[in-house]
């Protein structure tokens, strides 16, 4: 007998029974609790699963280009640094000023203020002193030709 007295009374399944509160419950649920409830139905959310990850993805790709361009730009900029910043010259370069990098003889960069029409030497390109201290590369002048107003 100390056994039965132990067990808690058993109530079957349908019987809906809070044990922390001692109350019957069913009508506190947010669901139905009995067997003529409509059923509980899960969304089908897999066509806007599918549409977000498309969104996310398309939105990733997007960064990861502007990075991966942005990340070229300063692996162009540092070669030019490099580039002119080994070369040879005997002056101070002025931040804004554009000098001209030639090859000279020997095959050895130097950089020159002297314009590449009046120069012989190989013309490597023209670049500009920032003011953060980087050799930006100057494109070719574009030409004087102005159209008439």
């Amino acid at each position: 007998m100390g056994k039965k007295a132990e067990q808690k009374e058993k109530r079957p399944d349908l019987v809906v029974f809070d044990e922390e509160k001692q109350r019957y419950d069913a009508a506190f649920r947010p669901y139905g609790t009995n067997v003529g409830a409509p059923q509980i139905k899960l969304p089908n959310n897999g066509s806007w699963k599918n549409s977000q990850i498309y969104k996310a993805n398309k939105h990733l790709k997007a960064k990861y280009e502007a990075i991966k361009a942005e990340y070229e730009a300063l692996l162009k900029v540092m070669k030019y640094n490099e580039l002119v910043t080994a070369s040879k010259f005997t002056f101070e370069p002025l931040i804004g000023e554009v000098y001209h990098l030639y090859n000279n003889a020997k095959e050895e960069p130097f950089l020159s203020i002297i314009d590449p029409e009046s120069c012989n030497f190989q013309h490597l390109g023209s670049f500009r002193l920032t003011s953060d201290y980087l050799w930006e590369k100057v494109e070719d002048k574009p030409s004087t030709f102005l159209p008439k107003l």
